[in-house]
C-alpha cells in the first residue's frame, strides 16, 4: 500500500484538529483526506487545499466540530458539505455519497458509508484517492495511484456515463489533462467527450468561462487545447477560436490566460467584445481583451522608437505589452531598445489644457476641444517635444479663426 510519511499537509495542527474532532464522534477511520491533496502529493506538487471525506452525516459533522470548539460553516448541506475552520484555514468536509439522479449538470445524492460507492461517482481515477491520518493511501478504483504517477487523466468507470451525469466533466477532462496529464489525452476519454459534446449547451456561461480560463492558465495547455479543437469541443465553447502557430508560440512565451485567449481569437475588437459578453467576463477582462485585439494603433517589433512612444501614449503600457507579445508570437523577436522603452519610458501627460487656451483668449466651448485635439495630434507627431507649446497653440488658434 502506498503511504505518506510525515507529510506536512497531513500532520499540520490545523488538519489534525479537524481529524480529531470527527474521529471523536465517528471513531477511527471515519474520515480521510480526499482528491486533489492526495493526487498532488503523489505527483510531487504543492498541496494547497485539504478536503476531507467522512462517513459522518452533515449534522453529525457540525455537532462534532462545535464540540471540539471549531467553526462549522454549512456551505453545501444538500450535497453533504460542511466547511470546518481550523487554524485560520478552511477544510471542506463532505459525507460519502452516491448519486440517486442526475440531469447532466446537477445530481441528487444520498449519503453512504461505502468508500467504493463514493469513489465510483467521482470524475477521474486520479481524483478518487483517499488517505487516512496514518498516511495510508486508499485507491478504490485500483488505478488512481498509477494514473497520478504516470500523469494519466482517465474517467472513473464508463466515460460516457460520467459525462451524461455532468457535462461539465468534458471541460474538466481537458483542464485536468492540461494540468495533470502528460502527452496526448486519454483516447477513450477524448472519444467520449467528442460524442457527448452536444450536452455542453446545458452549461452556464460562467462555468464554461471558469473552466476555459483555468485550462489556459496551465503551464502548457497546447496539447489539451489542440485535442479540444480536434474533438469539436472548442468549436462549441469558443467558435471564434483558431489554434494556429500564433497561439502555439504565444503559449510558450506567456502564462497569462487572458493573453492566451486573445491569441486564439481574430484581431477584431467587436468579435472580442462578443466573446467577453458570451463568457460573462468581468469588465476589466473584457476591456483588456478588446484592447489587445484592436489593431487601429500599430504595435509590433517593426516599429521605430517614435512610433512606439506614440503607441504607449495612446494605448497605455499594459495594452502595448500585450499587443507586443502577440505581435512577437507572429512576427518574431522584439528589438531590445523597444522592449526597454515599453518598460521604462515615462509616458507624458498632455502639457496644455483649457486654462492655457483661456489665457490666450479662447473661452470654454467647442473650439477649445478642437484646438486641444489638434495640438495633441501635432505633439505626438513631433515625438512629444518638451517645449514650444505656446507657439504651437498660437498657430492653431490663428488657423482656427
Amino acid at each position: 500500500m502506498t503511504r505518506f510519511e510525515a507529510a506536512a499537509w497531513l500532520t499540520a495542527p490545523s488538519t489534525l484538529a479537524v481529524l480529531d474532532a470527527l474521529e471523536a464522534a465517528g471513531g477511527a477511520g471515519c474520515v480521510r483526506v480526499v482528491g486533489g491533496a492526495v493526487r498532488n502529493a503523489l505527483m510531487g506538487r504543492p498541496v494547497e487545499d485539504v478536503d476531507l471525506a467522512t462517513t459522518l452525516w452533515p449534522d453529525q459533522v457540525i455537532a462534532a466540530l462545535k464540540t471540539a470548539g471549531l467553526k462549522a460553516v454549512p456551505t453545501g448541506l444538500a450535497h453533504g458539505t460542511v466547511t470546518a475552520v481550523s487554524g485560520g484555514r478552511g477544510f471542506e468536509v463532505t459525507t460519502l455519497r452516491r448519486d440517486v439522479a442526475t440531469d447532466g449538470r446537477h445530481a441528487v445524492v444520498t449519503f453512504t458509508d461505502d468508500w467504493a460507492e463514493d469513489a465510483a461517482r467521482r470524475d477521474f481515477r486520479l481524483n478518487a484517492l483517499y488517505v487516512d491520518r496514518e498516511g495510508r493511501v486508499f485507491d478504490p478504483t485500483g488505478e488512481g495511484v498509477a494514473d497520478a504517477l504516470a500523469g494519466r487523466v482517465v474517467f472513473v468507470g464508463d466515460p460516457a456515463r460520467r459525462i451524461t451525469e455532468d457535462y461539465l466533466r468534458i471541460l474538466r477532462f481537458f483542464r485536468f489533462s492540461a494540468w495533470h496529464g502528460t502527452g496526448v489525452p486519454d483516447p477513450v476519454g477524448l472519444a467520449a467527450c467528442a460524442a457527448g459534446r452536444g450536452g455542453l449547451a446545458r452549461l452556464s456561461a460562467e462555468r464554461v468561462s471558469k473552466e476555459l480560463l483555468k485550462l489556459l492558465s496551465a503551464p502548457d495547455p497546447r496539447a489539451a487545447v489542440s485535442a479540444m479543437d480536434e474533438t469539436g469541443v472548442l468549436a462549441l465553447v469558443l467558435p471564434e477560436a483558431v489554434v494556429d502557430r500564433r497561439f502555439m508560440r504565444l503559449t510558450g512565451m506567456s502564462d497569462d490566460a487572458l493573453l492566451r485567449l486573445a491569441a486564439l481569437l481574430p484581431d477584431d475588437p467587436q468579435s472580442s467584445a462578443a466573446v467577453a459578453a458570451r463568457l460573462r467576463l468581468s469588465n476589466a477582462q473584457r476591456d483588456r481583451l478588446v484592447a489587445v485585439t484592436d489593431l487601429s494603433v500599430a504595435v509590433g517589433p517593426e516599429l521605430v522608437p517614435a512610433s512606439m512612444r506614440a503607441a504607449l501614449y495612446r494605448l497605455g503600457r499594459e495594452t502595448v505589452r500585450d499587443r507586443l507579445t502577440l505581435a512577437e508570437a507572429t512576427l518574431g523577436p522584439v528589438p531590445a531598445e523597444l522592449q526597454a522603452m515599453v518598460e521604462h519610458w515615462p509616458i507624458p501627460r498632455l502639457p496644455v489644457g483649457g486654462a492655457d487656451l483661456a489665457r490666450l483668449g479662447i473661452p470654454p466651448g467647442p473650439a477649445t476641444g478642437e484646438i486641444l485635439r489638434a495640438f495633441e495630434a501635432a505633439w505626438i507627431a513631433d515625438d512629444f517635444p518638451a517645449d514650444g507649446h505656446e507657439v504651437r497653440l498660437r498657430q492653431l488658434i490663428e488657423a482656427a479663426r
